[in-house]
């Protein structure tokens, strides 16, 4: 496979901009009345579900490229939303642990996927997101 260029701009800005609900979820869990805090950590775990089920399914686009692809990327794929669905069930203080986790097994799984299907180049901006989005994962966990 030939090397792979970095992410392109668009890509960066939604990335980053992707970050926005974890942050502020992460801060507003610390931060609201007593009442509101239930909504605010749905909220956050929610989120980081939806993230933590996209990334799982980057591998069956992954594999759809193949003409024969990995039985494994598909089975990866589905992975990390069964366990963000039970994350989403759980008490925020549980869940958002679990959010968090897959957010850095997602990651540690693409080191090793990527450059077998020419992607390095994503590397960078998904280390930088996954860190950002597990962080704010913990933080709402110990806040809940």
């Amino acid at each position: 496979m030939s090397a792979s260029p970095s992410a392109p701009a668009v890509a960066l800005r939604l990335g980053y901009a992707g970050l926005v609900p974890f942050v502020a979820g992460a801060a507003l869990v610390w931060l609201v009345r007593p009442d509101v805090h239930p909504y605010v950590a749905l909220g956050l775990s929610a989120y980081a579900a939806l993230i933590v089920s996209f990334l799982g399914g980057i591998h069956w686009g992954i594999a759809f490229r193949e003409s024969a692809p990995e039985p494994a990327l598909f089975v990866w794929g589905v992975l990390p939303s069964l366990v963000a669905w039970i994350a989403v069930l759980m008490p925020a203080d549980a869940g958002l642990v679990i959010l968090g986790a897959m957010l850095v097994a997602c990651y540690l799984v693409d080191r090793r996927v990527y450059p077998r299907h020419g992607l390095s180049g994503w590397l960078t901006l998904r280390f930088r997101l996954s860190a950002v989005a597990a962080l704010c994962c913990f933080l709402g966990a110990a806040g809940s």
